[in-house]
């Protein structure tokens, strides 16, 4: 049981390409490892009596330790709550957990902006949160979609507007014979 994903299937991921899951799980587990690495790492500025690095270390593995919990669970079994707090982040949607990630790797680098670590660390979590914004936008439309957008008709395939008020002029398609 734990190396099954917990909690049913998102409505979303019909919509995702594979690569793309494995993608944000992989940047994500991988990520907030070497995070929380590189956070101890930053801890050492304790010894330069650099504090705010020594602080944006610390959100660091922080950040790294929640990202790891959501993304691969097998990895922290020995703590009771965590399949729990995976099966509900699980069944949020993907833009909510793109905020989360993004809203976790920004404060170290406002704390500690110079250093490669911080760069490194949160920038894989990060990473990550892009993403998951990327899945939560979903798949780019055909060709010929976006080509009827852009010339401001209706994508081909698409059921006919039920709005009275558009105008000849607005939409052409509705007079063009076909």
């Amino acid at each position: 049981m734990l190396m099954t994903r917990p909690g049913g299937e998102n409505a979303q991921k019909d919509d995702v390409p594979w690569w793309m899951r494995y993608a944000g799980r992989g940047l994500g587990t991988v990520g907030s490892l070497i995070a929380i690495l590189l956070g101890v790492f930053n801890c050492l500025g304790l010894l330069t009596l650099n504090v705010p690095c020594m602080l944006a270390g610390i959100w660091q593995m922080l950040a790294g330790f929640v990202v790891i919990v959501c993304e691969a669970p097998c990895c922290c079994f020995c703590i009771d709550y965590v399949q729990a707090l995976s099966d509900k982040v699980e069944t949020r949607p993907y833009w909510n957990k793109a905020v989360l990630y993004v809203g976790l790797a920004l404060p170290p680098f406002f704390l500690c902006f110079l250093s490669l670590s911080t760069w490194f660390g949160s920038g894989m979590i990060f990473g990550t949160g892009v993403i998951y914004g990327m899945m939560a936008l979903g798949r780019k439309g055909s060709r010929d979609d976006m080509a009827a957008m852009a010339a401001g008709g209706t994508p081909p395939g698409a059921p006919l507007a039920a709005d009275h008020s558009v105008t000849l002029m607005e939409d052409p398609d509705v007079w063009r014979p076909n």
